[in-house]
């Protein structure tokens, strides 16, 4: 992909600085739009300077005007939406916040590429969590991990939707905007229900990004507070796989409206125990833990069914969650994670 103009929404947050360096390197004209709000998003657009040439535009989603005067101002071939509110906890302390940035925000991007006659292709970044609890499902308990029982491809797109929290509620309100957009204007939008993804230039809090966030407690020596089991299982999907997903469907989209499940898949799960195991090797045996109530709304075990992304992008997932794992651990011992 190359001469093309791509707005990233959200671009100096972790996925999307990933996604904004490679798309400059192959030149691309690349508009990073980030309020900065989020912790490390300064230290990702310095770095992103050092790649090469972009725009960016500090500004919020919400601010419908601005957004709506740079759909007039420039054409853009595909646009990635990012930027979130993304925590659960944060939602449930603050609904009326968490409705504003996901589910009106989006709806406000939507508007601005309609109302200026745009149609490029439109990814928007979902979640795992509209499908809510999974309390549904038979799970079995093992010494180390929950296991899913009758479903072992995992959970697939035609699942109930069953939001649970706040956050589901506006990251699933805006899902079926992006999906009905382009189901009723025939824009070319699609939407991925994003598992665990993890990589360089996540800077990670407690509350969202936990692969981070427990490597860099683990380097600080501080503790790490389990809520629950610690048998709770996800997929992970590294961030490089992730980009050339977002280029493979920039490059070749097709099926107006489509939602996909997008993760590691059931080849690449792991429970916390599990991760933990890796990690305390990885940092010298040292690690500091400790267990807590379970939190409102957490899935016992989570993980993507891919078989159809994999069939209609011709794409599967390459980097395993061991050498995933010591990458972003050597990113984050190098310092790169202070602001």
């Amino acid at each position: 992909m190359r001469n093309k103009k791509v707005l990233i929404t959200g671009g100096a947050g972790f996925i999307g600085c990933n996604t904004a360096a490679r798309l400059i390197k192959e030149g691309n004209e690349v508009f990073v739009l980030d309020n900065l709000s989020r912790e490390g998003t300064k230290l990702n657009l310095k770095w992103l300077q050092g790649v090469g040439r972009f725009k960016f535009i500090r500004a919020d989603i919400r601010n419908f005007p601005l957004l709506k005067r740079l759909f007039k101002k420039n054409k853009f071939q595909a646009v990635i939406h990012l930027a979130a509110q993304v925590a659960v906890t944060t939602s449930i302390k603050d609904p009326p916040e968490d409705f504003e940035i996901n589910a009106k925000g989006t709806l406000n991007l939507l508007e601005a590429v309609r109302q200026n006659n745009q149609n490029p292709v439109f990814i928007y970044s979902s979640t795992n969590k509209v499908y809510g609890s999974l309390d549904i499902f038979k799970i079995k308990e093992l010494k180390s991990r929950y296991s899913l029982i009758g479903s072992p491809d995992g959970i697939p797109e035609d699942f109930p939707l069953d939001f649970h929290s706040p956050y589901g509620c506006s990251k699933g309100s805006a899902d079926q905007y992006v999906r009905d957009y382009g189901r009723i204007y025939g824009m070319k939008t699609v939407v991925l229900r994003q598992s665990c993804i993890y990589g360089p230039h996540q800077f990670g809090i407690e509350d969202q990004g936990w692969i981070a966030w427990f490597i860099k407690q683990a380097l600080e020596g501080k503790t790490i507070t389990i809520y629950g089991t610690g048998k709770q299982v996800r997929d992970l999907l590294f961030i490089d796989d992730l980009v050339e997903l977002y280029f493979n469907i920039m490059n070749n989209y097709k099926n107006y409206g489509v939602v996909y499940n997008v993760g590691g898949g059931p080849q690449n799960t792991l429970s916390i125990i599990e991760f933990l195991n890796i990690l305390k090797k990885l940092n010298n045996g040292k690690l500091k833990v400790r267990y807590s109530t379970p939190r409102p709304g957490d899935q016992m075990i989570f993980f993507c069914d891919i078989r159809s992304i994999k069939k209609n992008y011709n794409w599967h997932p390459s980097v395993s969650v061991i050498k995933g794992t010591k990458d972003l651990y050597s990113w984050l011992k190098g310092g790169n994670y202070t602001q």
